[in-house]
């Protein structure tokens, strides 16, 4: 582990560890990084409950009632939006979702609302694919991000529970400490990775690329939302090895034959980036998942 991720990790289990009193609020967090952020800024103060699980694609859940019932609970509903959960949120929000968690409220927080939002659309036609309205949902895998949705999530529970307002406060402040110190590691690292030419599977990392500047030469979607056709793979074949492509990257709940198949023509290895953090990660869980990502990257550059 290196020393910024452990200066993390410290800040977030010794304040996690002050105490034993119980949760005053509960977060429902559409997706695994959402409540791992609302456990780092809400600490005992709240209880996190995620949706997913890291191996789960949220475009596709169903709303079961066993989520209705924690949606009912929630004091705070926290998501990527961007149309990402549009599939199953809205439905949920409708059988089980209280007054103070509905759109427009302090209770309803969706992270690409408060971030700049990459690849929004200019136009909306299906024949260009499965596209989101809102742009790219994937906020969290630019660490830059964290820091002003950490900051408007500090600002929303002190909305809901004043009594707690220094305590979120206090939190929010050793967040941002830690989290500089592992950006300012993690940046130090990234810079030799610039314009490393790699394929996608699916738009998945779009803002990991914009931060590190990588190079994303293809995706292996025909389009987004398109599975991979024979004749699109074919005609990556030519652009991997003229681009020089170093890696070929997907999400763990992405199919592996395509990755897999294109890496057996070319050479070029196939792997997986973590995408999130576990279900029930515990504080520290988000700088580690730069951490382990960064560290994936630094040996795909550096080749067999």
């Amino acid at each position: 582990m290196n020393r910024s991720l452990g200066l993390v990790l410290a800040v977030a289990w010794g304040m996690t560890l002050s105490s034993p009193a119980a949760a005053d609020l509960r977060v429902f967090a559409c997706e695994p990084e959402w409540a791992a952020l609302a456990r780092e800024v809400g600490g005992e103060k709240i209880e996190a409950f995620s949706a997913t699980h890291e191996r789960q694609d949220p475009h596709y859940i169903r709303a079961r009632p066993s989520l209705i019932a924690q949606i009912r609970r929630a004091d705070l509903v926290f998501c990527s939006g961007a149309d990402l959960e549009v599939g199953w949120l809205p439905l949920l929000m409708q059988r089980g979702g209280r007054s103070g968690v509905q759109p427009g409220t302090n209770g309803y927080l969706m992270a690409a609302e408060h971030v700049p939002v990459v690849e929004k659309p200019t136009v909306l036609d299906r024949s260009l694919g499965d596209l989101h309205p809102g742009g790219n949902p994937h906020v969290h895998l630019d660490p830059r991000n964290l820091v002003l949705l950490a900051n408007e999530l500090s600002r929303r529970l002190i909305l809901i529970d004043p009594p707690n307002t220094e305590y979120f406060r206090t939190r929010l402040k050793a967040f941002q400490s830690g989290w500089q110190t592992a950006m300012n590691g993690w940046q130090s690292r990234v810079t030799k990775l610039e314009s490393l030419p790699v394929i996608v599977h699916h738009k998945s990392y779009s803002y990991l690329i914009n931060w590190i500047g990588l190079k994303e030469v293809a995706t292996l979607e025909v389009k987004p939302g398109v599975p991979p056709t024979a004749s699109h793979l074919n005609g990556l074949l030519q652009t991997a090895r003229t681009q020089k492509v170093k890696a070929i990257l997907r999400t763990p709940y992405d199919a592996s034959d395509a990755s897999e198949w294109l890496s057996s023509k070319t050479g070029i290895p196939a792997g997986v980036l973590p995408f999130t953090v576990a279900k029930n990660a515990k504080p520290g869980a988000l700088a580690e998942l730069f951490d382990r990502t960064i560290t994936l990257l630094e040996k795909t550059h550096a080749g067999p």
